[in-house]
Formats: C-alpha cells, structure tokens, sequence
C-alpha cells in the first residue's frame, strides 16, 4: 500500500481533498521545489491562450473549417507534435481562418501543453516555415524575458515538473487541466548562466532532430525521383466511366475507390517499377486488443497505433501491461527487431522498422511484417509504405467513416516498387542516418532534463 500522511492544518482551505493530490512522489517533488528560489508559472508567462480565446464555439464554428487538403496555414494538432510531422495526414485552414485566428498564431519556440486527452503532455513547438495556428484541445505559452522558455520546457519535461503537472490533472475520462492549474506550478530559478546551458543542449537536440528530418526528406525525394511520376496524373478527377465488370470484380461501388490517379500510379509501378505483391515480399501476424482494464502505470509497454510514427516510438500517454499477461502474449504478440511494424487503423499505413527488441506487445491496430525476400531492403520497404505509394493504397482501400480501417488482405495486394538493389541501399542510409541524429538529439534531451533534476535535487 502507498501512503502519505498529511497533517490537518495544511489541508485547510485546500481545493482537493482526493488522496491522490498527495502521492508521496508529488509531495516530495513540490518539497524540492519550495526548498529551491522559486516562482509561480504565472511570474514567467507573458502570454497563455488557447484555441477559445479566439471567440465563442458557434463563432469559431462560423469562421474556422479544418483542411485537409494543403492550403494557407498548418493547424497544428497533438498527434503532429507527437510524431514530428508537420506534412503528412495534417490539418490546414484558410487564410481568412488564420487571420480570425489571430489569438493563436502560432511563431515557433512556444511552449505547449494539452488541456485534454493525454492533458499535461509538454511539447516545444519547432520553427516551421509556413503559417501556423493552435489547435484545439491545447494551451500555448510564451514566456517573459525574465526566464528561458528552453530551460522551463525542459523543466516540464523532466521527473519533478511532470509530477507537478501530474498533480494538477483532474477528471478520468478525459483527463483535462486548466488554465490556472498551469499558472500554479512552481518553477525553480537558477543562475541566468545555468538556464542558458539548458538552452543551448535544447537547440542542439532540436537543430540535430531538425537535420533528422532533411536526411529522411532526402531519402522520400530519392525515392520519387527514381519512380519517374513527376509527370504522372495522379490528380482527382470530378467525373470518369468504370465498368460494371470491374466495381462487380473489386466489390466495391462508392466512386472514390475508382478514381484514376490509383488505377495510373498502379500501372505505372507494374510497368515501370518492377512493381511486386506487398504479400510475396513479406509475412504478417496482427496485434491484439487485450482491453483497457488490463493496462497498469507500469509493465510491459502496451505499444498502440498514436505510439507510432515513421519516426519511431513515442512514449507519450504510454500504456503498459503486467508481467504475466505480457508473457502469456509475448510469443505471438511481441515485436522483434527487424521487423517493420504498420498500422492499419485510424492513422494507415504508417511505417517503422523497429531497430531493437523490445519488452511490449503490439495492439490491434497494428499489423507485424517481416521480410522473406532478400532483394528488399527494410529501410526502403517501409519508406515506400510511409511515401506516396503507400498512402495512395491506404487512401482508396479504406473503410469506415468515423474511424478508418485498411484490412490485411488489402495490404497484402499493395503494389511495391523493387528499384535497383543500389538505389535501395541509398535510400536506407539516409533513411538510417536520419534514425541516428534522432537518437542523438533524444540523447541530448535526456542530459538536459538530467541536468535539471540533478541542480534541483542538490542540496
């Protein structure tokens, strides 16, 4: 059993009387901080706003549409914070939607922290260069001049600012925190000369992850460059004939799925590309849902589809598993290294070649393959399932409205492009280099918050 003991004179006047405000873990990190100079998040902030501050929700409903198609602004959403994808399955809005959002326009090095869902979840928003706005469901925050907005994120992110933001999370489901709950936490003020150590560690982690990023953009442009279809029409069309023969064979009759840009991409790959069955280059087994009244706060990592990105693993909201279910599950559920690992509910067909076993199990939502077929790098398979080539599959086989999902027998009729043995390996040494800065600037965050944890624990 854990618990605390409280005396009743410092429960007077308190807002929460729920025995979870006082975990030992939280009480020993606000005594940490207390002990330390400190302020209040509210002396630092120069600015703390979300997406309602811009008006009511029927004004909001007036003005603002979400895009999906690319237009004048990014409206930046958590799962593109989470992924460190800024260009894919991303959300835009109208220039006139910008500018009515004018409370929210969004520069680059804000802090920003989720109200809602995964609340408490701390992000540094990066230099983008296009135009972009805060989504809902968030909270952004400037600083004043009186404290480094690179050494306060790292401070939100390391052990004793994640607790305290921890305590501050109210409700179950969903989990929200609020504005003046923001503006209470503590925050310990070191020397100008340590807080600007901490900020020099951050920018270098996030300019390494920004060369992260070029590398892999490098690779996708290869990639297309070697398919040719700069000049392919792969552009929708408002009207096209199809026959009934056809929508009888494909058994399927909504006008989407028949639109030409697939059918040309398709037979440009067969023709062109040596284009080759996803299914006779690899196996794939299927995840499991075991419930969420079997996730624990620690365990095996119970690894779902928000967990991926072609990026790698993040282990923001992560779920876990006690150790007896996850080695009842383990040897048909767990992930090996090698293998690429697809999603194929909600966020399709996004791809990632995992780099090292881990201790977890892999959810429904997430398909297993592993190649069987020498002539394919790994690197490369996956690359193509995350570009356009993959996406364009996913785009017209999927079903569902509210939740999408692409079935694995689709998956296993998606047409590859087997280019030159040599060209895959370039491609997947970009792709391996970028994979190796990303690990370097999550180094690099990890001594920063390691940093701060030790200044904060010393006596």
């Amino acid at each position: 059993m854990t618990y605390s003991i409280i005396q009743k004179s410092k429960l007077e006047g308190a807002k929460r009387l729920d025995a979870e405000d006082y975990q030992p873990e939280f009480l020993e990190s606000k005594n940490f901080i207390t002990d330390k100079k400190h302020l209040e998040f509210r002396d630092v902030i120069k600015e703390l706003t979300d997406y309602h501050a811009n008006g009511s929700y029927e004004t909001l409903r007036q003005h603002v549409r979400l895009l999906d198609e690319p237009d004048y602004a990014l409206m930046i959403r958590t799962v593109d914070l989470e992924k460190d994808n800024f260009d894919n399955d991303v959300k835009y809005i109208s220039k006139d939607a910008y500018n009515f959002l004018k409370k929210t326009k969004i520069f680059g090095e804000e802090i920003i922290i989720n109200k809602i869902g995964s609340a408490g979840s701390v992000y540094l928003m990066p230099k983008l260069e296009k135009k972009v706005s805060l989504g809902m469901n968030q909270f952004m925050i400037r600083t004043k001049d009186n404290i480094n907005a690179d050494y306060v994120y790292a401070y939100l992110k390391c052990k004793y600012g994640g607790r305290l933001i921890a305590q501050l999370i109210t409700g179950t489901v969903p989990n929200s925190i609020d504005k003046e709950s923001i503006r209470s936490i503590k925050i310990p003020i070191f020397s100008k000369k340590f807080q600007d150590e901490i900020s020099e560690i951050i920018k270098n982690s996030n300019k390494i992850k920004y060369d992260s990023l070029i590398y892999y953009s490098q690779a996708e442009a290869l990639f297309l460059d070697e398919l040719k279809i700069k000049n392919l029409d792969l552009e929708d069309k408002l009207s096209y004939v199809v026959n009934l023969s056809e929508a009888e064979e494909q058994k399927r009759e909504d006008a989407e799925y028949f639109q030409p840009k697939y059918r040309n991409l398709i037979k440009h790959i067969k023709k062109n590309c040596n284009g080759v069955l996803l299914g006779d280059l690899v196996s794939i087994k299927k995840g499991v849902e075991p419930g969420a009244e079997s996730y624990r706060e620690d365990g095996a990592r119970f690894i779902r589809v928000s967990s991926i990105s072609k990026y790698g693993i993040n282990d923001n909201n992560q779920k876990y598993l006690s150790e007896d279910l996850y080695n009842e599950l383990k040897e048909k559920y767990g992930p090996k290294k090698g293998e690429i690992l697809l999603t194929k509910d909600a966020s399709l067909g996004i791809a990632y070649v995992l780099k090292n076993d881990i201790k977890g199990i892999i959810s429904g939502g997430i398909l297993r393959l592993k190649l069987k077929d020498k002539n394919i790098e790994d690197e490369y398979l996956a690359l193509c399932l995350n570009s356009l080539v993959g996406q364009m599959h996913a785009e017209r086989d999927a079903g569902g409205s509210i939740i999408k999902h692409w079935k694995p027998d689709q998956i296993k009729n998606v047409i590859i492009p087997v280019l030159p043995k040599q060209i895959q390996q370039k491609i997947s040494s970009l792709v391996s280099e970028s994979f190796e800065k990303r690990i370097k600037a999550k180094e690099l965050l990890e001594e920063a918050k390691r940093k701060v944890e030790e200044m904060i624990e010393e006596k």
